[in-house]
């Protein structure tokens, strides 16, 4: 690919990453208002448009009216407070549907005029499948809030986030990669070592993505609202319920915060350091300013999340906590571009 077809499909992966943030920020506040479950069907196409006519919302309306979630939940709810919740879920929708239209046309086109390289077809390819998989995931998610209980599961719920989080990061990585510059000049040992420490903090951002998704699903921020300590103790006394077994892992909210916490505080203790051995290394300039935006980044995030835990208290302040959820993925793209900026081998330059 010439610079420009570079630049041009580069500058399209970026925005399909934007609108996968938007759609990861809208879907949160689309939990936290409680709005997830007000639309009962799932109609890919046909549900692109929304309710025209009064008999079209009493129509939707009296649908939702035969959920567990409008009988044993909402059931004084009027029809202007539906309103209120289906918009919500509405725009969630078709942000994930518009991102799929703005995904492939662009794809097809590059694909018809040759300007993509072959090697990077199956990668377009599979981040497409993915997405797909994606709304399926989604309307998987909302069907188990359906039947008895009116909460979505917690494991539907974690799954849903990851995989929207691993089509970010597959588009993030793919963008920048084919905006690399591709040169021949080695690199020392220190960076070599640098690389695998950014891997494995890419893996832990993605541990805490799995582990807020069970937070969320199981509501675990509304207990526990203190902060350093989890209502006066380091390890909470319930943390471990003998009849839960290992399920405690997903089901209990002292097991599920804690293990949430902890990764919050690996994090705080790994990247100062991380980023200590970053500047003192050979590393490029770039790399070095990627990674001071990625040490304040975390800060960021850190506040955030210590907020959104002592705010939560009856209900979470909506604004701060999918503030948090936007901004774990704020955190992993600029990790992204930290690792590829160590990946990134300079250019030789001659005389």
């Amino acid at each position: 690919m010439n610079p420009a077809t570079r630049r041009q499909i580069a500058l399209w992966l970026f925005i399909c990453s934007a609108m996968v943030f938007a759609t990861v920020v809208v879907g949160g506040v689309t939990r936290l208002t409680h709005s997830g479950l007000s639309i009962v069907e799932w109609q890919p196409l046909v549900g692109v448009l929304p309710p025209l006519t009064h008999a079209d919302w009493l129509e939707v309306f009296e649908k939702y009216k035969l959920t567990p979630e409008y009988l044993q939940v909402n059931h004084s709810m009027s029809l202007g407070e539906f309103k209120g919740i289906f918009w919500w879920e509405y725009a969630h929708r078709i942000l994930g549907r518009t991102i799929g239209m703005v995904f492939f046309l662009p794809f097809l086109y590059f694909l018809l005029r040759r300007m993509i390289d072959r090697p990077l077809v199956p990668r377009l390819a599979g981040i497409f499948l993915l997405g797909a998989l994606q709304g399926g995931m989604g309307w998987y998610m909302v069907k188990s809030g359906l039947v008895d209980d009116p909460r979505v599961s917690q494991y539907r719920l974690a799954a849903h986030l990851t995989i929207a989080f691993l089509i970010f990061v597959s588009m993030m990585w793919v963008a920048l990669g084919i905006l690399a510059e591709r040169g021949g000049r080695g690199v020392d040992k220190s960076v070599i070592g640098l690389r695998r420490f950014g891997f494995w903090l890419v893996l832990l951002v993605l541990y805490m993505v799995v582990s807020g998704g069970f937070v969320a699903g199981i509501r675990a921020g509304m207990a526990y609202n203190t902060f350093p300590l989890m209502n006066g103790h380091v390890v909470p006394p319930e943390i471990w319920l003998p009849e839960l077994g290992l399920l405690n892992l997903f089901n209990n909210m002292a097991t599920v915060q804690f293990d949430h916490r902890l990764g919050a505080w690996l994090l705080a203790f790994l990247v100062p350091w991380f980023w200590l051995r970053l500047q003192r290394s050979t590393a490029s300039t770039r790399a070095k300013f990627a990674g001071h935006v990625f040490l304040l980044a975390l800060a960021g995030q850190i506040t955030l999340g210590i907020t959104t835990l002592l705010t939560f208290v009856p209900e979470p302040v909506v604004a701060l906590a999918a503030s948090h959820q936007g901004g774990a993925m704020v955190l992993l793209g600029i990790l992204l571009w930290v690792n590829h900026e160590l990946r990134v081998v300079p250019m030789q330059r001659g005389f």
